[in-house]
């Protein structure tokens, strides 16, 4: 028994555990309490509680892993490894999460749409994101993949009544289960290269055979074709716009960031891990992706009205961006895409925060002239999304600019110049339809008197998103020596 279990295995899957529990516990106090708004805001704080707990268990490994001068702890005979990588990740998803549920019970309020099983949805998807980032195992990280995935296509279709909503929850649906096909598929062959589903062993497998042979070719496309569905890449991104658009504001939020956040610390496990060796087969295929990628994703931007399908489209872009760090391959690279995804956490929260205030009762707030005049109904509203629109452009001093200095740089370190000048050029694309909302929010004719929705959580969550993505900008030493430490190895 030992063999397969030991005293740190618990130590190991601790955060995963309390997330779990308190999912479990918000159900059954949704189910035991009568309904009424002191019940949902009850709820609220539990689940904050939940998140909290979580995240000192986090804290824990972390001082561990520091006091026992070892970069790793592997648990589960190797199926689950607590290293740097995976404690960055899990803070990326604790720090979302945190975000959208204090969000939330406003946005929930004026929708009518209190529920328990909200909340317990959006623990157990950060419980499947834990095991994404940190599982080593094909087996782990399919059954962390798909808990995520099972709780967003949940939440996207959580508006009932709404019939987009609805529409968006089937699509992603069945678009998600024909990409986990394409998923499993691939794993399998790398579990019959392998005879193991231990991420070493199938790296060591595909390392003793040749590149270019024809099995290990059909494993990096079909694992490829699975994983670039998860981040919304091109020619697999047709999900994104439909279930951004439809899912209410915060899943809204939480999808673009936690979820893609996990998707990418998922890729880098199988293209740094197992698929390493095979570098020469999927880097091609990975810069023709990118650039179609940002192409798709920026140009589709420029004609969008609706600021939901307008961010989607730019979150398209966004994972051609981070896909180029993987292209350059080295440790430059590695580190901007992690850059990247932390800074892009706290801008894109703050931008559809924004867009959260902005449902009042009777108006919807997501077309881009019901933003028309808000600097004067709510100037603390407009200069925020403006620092956040010029940190999705990535216009300095916003954090924005540090993750693709990064990205650049590591292209420009690995002579792909055609691809800098690329990436370079869709830059100025962006700047054109982020600041076509600056234009309609600062010079805009007022549509609507009526000033945008506030609450604590909301000012909570724009002051936070607001001073770190102005902070990391302005200072980012701190940001770069944790992401320097936390590169995958």
């Amino acid at each position: 028994m030992s063999q397969f279990y030991t005293p740190f295995d618990h130590f190991a899957l601790m955060p995963a555990i309390i997330l779990a529990l308190f999912g479990c516990a918000i159900l059954l106090f949704d189910f035991l309490l009568p309904p009424d708004p002191k019940q949902c805001k009850l709820l609220m704080l539990l689940t904050v509680v939940g998140l909290v707990i979580s995240g000192i268990g986090l804290w824990r490994q972390q001082t561990f892993l520091a006091a026992s001068g070892n970069d790793v702890l592997i648990a589960f005979n190797g199926a689950l490894t607590i290293d740097r990588f995976a404690l960055f990740f899990n803070w990326v998803f604790e720090i979302a999460s945190l975000i959208v549920v204090i969000v939330s019970y406003k946005y929930l309020d004026i929708e009518g749409e209190h529920h328990g099983e909200y909340y317990s949805l959006i623990l157990f998807a950060q419980c499947g994101m834990f095991f994404l980032a940190a599982g080593t195992d094909l087996v782990t990280l399919f059954i962390g993949l798909e808990l995520m995935a099972l709780c967003f296509y949940v939440m996207v279709g959580f508006l009932r009544g709404e019939k987009r909503s609805n529409e968006a929850a089937i699509k992603y649906l069945l678009l998600g289960a024909f990409s986990s096909g394409f998923l499993v598929y691939g794993f399998s062959i790398l579990y019959g290269l392998a005879g193991s589903t231990r991420l070493k062993d199938v790296e060591a497998a595909i390392a003793a055979l040749d590149t270019w042979n024809p099995v290990v070719f059909l494993a990096v496309a079909t694992t490829s074709v699975g994983l670039l569905f998860k981040i919304s890449a091109v020619p697999f991104h047709m999900w994104a716009p439909d279930a951004y658009e439809g899912a209410p504001t915060t899943i809204t939020a939480y999808l673009s960031v936690a979820s893609k956040a996990a998707s990418f610390a998922f890729l880098l496990r199988i293209f740094l891990g197992p698929l390493a060796s095979a570098r020469d087969a999927w880097q091609p295929l990975l810069a023709a992706v990118a650039i179609a990628t940002m192409t798709i994703g920026n140009l589709a931007a420029v004609s969008q009205s609706n600021i939901k399908r307008l961010l989607a489209y730019s979150s398209i872009s966004h994972a051609g961006y981070m896909l180029l760090g993987l292209i350059a391959g080295n440790d430059t690279g590695i580190q901007g895409i992690m850059v990247y995804i932390l800074v892009y956490a706290f801008m894109n929260l703050g931008a559809f925060t924004v867009v959260i205030a902005m449902r009042r009762k009777g108006i919807i707030g997501e077309d881009l002239d019901d933003m028309a005049g808000l600097m004067y109904t709510s100037p603390g509203y407009a200069v925020l999304m403006l620092v956040f629109l010029l940190s999705l452009a990535g216009i300095p001093p916003t954090a924005g600019f540090l993750g693709k200095y990064y990205i650049f740089l590591s292209l420009i370190q690995t002579h792909h110049y055609v691809l800098a000048v690329i990436a370079t050029l869709y830059v100025a694309v962006a700047l054109y339809y982020y600041f076509r909302i600056v234009k309609t929010m600062f010079v805009g004719e007022l549509a609507e008197k009526t000033a945008p929705a506030t609450s604590f959580g909301l000012r909570l969550a724009l002051g936070i998103t607001g001073l770190l993505t102005l902070a990391i900008g302005i200072y980012p030493e701190p940001i770069l020596r944790m992401t320097q430490g936390s590169i995958l190895k």
